[in-house]
């Protein structure tokens, strides 16, 4: 057997796991990262960026179809069809490009990547079954970045037709008709993404609403959509297995029961914590629910065993894990950092695309702030209306006392990007006169931003 010796160990390959292990080579320490799967994990490989190429290419097949009927300004096109398969192979180029792009990353940084399934032995040593025989890695400090499962339904096991995120991802054909079950950003941005390549989607949601989690005015843009789309929503519903056929989704929705046909049936009414099948059992960690417990430094209750990313709990984005794994990398090679998380931006890629930062006015209320909120609509935004996108705005949350930023919110078309200027404004303690001090672009997206905080003020000047 091979016996490894590190500063090291990194235990998961997915943005959080790779990121850390590449800080620590950085910071000149012995690395090791051991991955059973295509480095990059859940969101490179069959999330984040292959649900985005699958977004985006929906989006221009849709418009494209819409053109074809003639646009504001004129412009008519033929007929236009889509080769699916190619879509698919376009969409997996690019997932292989950037998991050879994280290899050349970890290698630059002198990582030592060993591929094969780790079980920890216990808090300092794990065996990695690898094609050419079992190899053990002990180590100074470990850190856990096992990522993040599907969460199922008992009623709808993943088989057959029922499909999670990650089969919905490589179908070879557009199906004719699909039913999601969970109106989530992950249900949402699919369902949607299928609705414009031609399917007849479906949406059970068991709240009251769709995209709970985020507040009803951001919402409403995507319900309208929803609906421009053909999409049937169906809320305060329940599904509740197949029908004896197996050809339908058996529904329960306001007492009553129906069929919903679907050749397919994505469930994404979440994810839930990888801690299965790597050994948590043989260390002493203590748990927080489903999640391992971490401080403020991601520290577990073992000496110099660290936790990031999904298996730490929410949000479970990729961004979070990244910016854990750069601090502990940087911890283990004895930085003093801690990680607070005043700024960590949710998007949801649905049409159009939500972006929230920081409190929500109501959830600002609950902490005990009184506040003051300005909400400029993309309707008087100039460059809004030159891509013909003016549904939706820009909202910024602020104390009254001080003007403090607490929270900015934006829905409409592109404004996924305007999230670094909204974390950054954050993170950096911005007030209202920050921003509205601040000279944005014309004719840009971000003017809303300026103009909202303007109006926060009371001194808005387009609306």
């Amino acid at each position: 057997m091979v016996e490894i010796t590190t500063k090291v160990l990194v235990l998961g390959g997915g943005p959080g796991g790779y990121v850390a292990a590449i800080r620590a080579g950085q910071r000149h320490l012995d690395a090791v990262l051991v991955e059973e799967r295509q480095l990059g994990g859940i969101c490179l490989n069959v999330g984040c960026i292959p649900s985005k190429a699958l977004i985006h290419a929906a989006e221009a097949y849709d418009h494209a179809r819409h053109q074809a009927k003639s646009t504001l300004f004129g412009l008519r096109i033929e007929r236009p069809s889509l080769d699916f398969g190619k879509l698919i192979t376009w969409k997996d180029g690019i997932v292989a490009r950037l998991n050879t792009g994280v290899a050349g990353l970890l290698k630059k940084s002198h990582v030592k990547i060993i591929r094969g399934h780790g079980t920890m032995l216990d808090g300092k040593t794990c065996r990695v079954e690898t094609d050419t025989g079992p190899e053990t890695i002990r180590a100074e400090h470990v850190v856990l970045a096992t990522g993040s499962v599907a969460a199922t339904l008992p009623s709808l096991p993943f088989s057959g037709r029922v499909i999670s995120s990650t089969e919905a991802l490589s179908l070879s054909e557009v199906p004719a008709t699909m039913a999601v079950v969970g109106a989530g950003y992950i249900g949402l941005e699919l369902g949607m993404a299928y609705a414009k390549l031609g399917a007849k989607v479906t949406v059970i949601e068991a709240a009251d609403r769709i995209l709970p989690l985020y507040d009803a005015e951001l919402t409403r843009p995507v319900a309208r959509h929803l609906q421009m789309l053909g999409v049937e929503t169906l809320v305060n519903a329940r599904a509740t297995g197949l029908s004896d056929d197996g050809d339908a989704l058996l529904v329960e929705t306001g007492g009553n029961r129906r069929e919903v046909t679907a050749q397919k049936i994505l469930v994404a009414i979440g994810r839930k914590p990888r801690t299965d099948g790597w050994g948590l059992e043989r260390l002493d960690l203590t748990m927080s629910g489903p999640f391992i417990a971490i401080d403020e430094r991601c520290a577990t209750s073992m000496r110099n065993v660290w936790a990031i990313g999904d298996v730490t709990g929410e949000p479970m984005l990729a961004h979070r894990a990244m910016a854990q794994g750069e601090m502990v990398g940087d911890l283990v090679a004895g930085q003093r950092r801690a990680f607070h998380k005043v700024a960590i931006p949710s998007i949801c890629f649905t049409d159009p695309e939500i972006v929230a930062v920081g409190l929500a006015p109501d959830e600002a209320k609950a902490a005990g702030y009184q506040v003051r909120t300005g909400l400029f609509p993309f309707q008087a935004n100039g460059r809004a209306m030159t891509l013909g996108a003016e549904d939706g705005f820009v909202r910024v949350t602020a104390r009254a006392d001080n003007h403090l930023v607490l929270g900015i919110h934006a829905v409409g078309e592109g404004v996924s990007e305007l999230a670094a200027a909204f974390g950054l404004a954050l993170e950096m303690g911005a007030r209202l006169e920050d921003v509205a001090g601040t000279i944005h672009a014309h004719p840009t997206l971000g003017e809303a931003f300026h103009e909202a905080s303007l109006k926060g003020l009371g001194e808005a000047l387009h609306i």
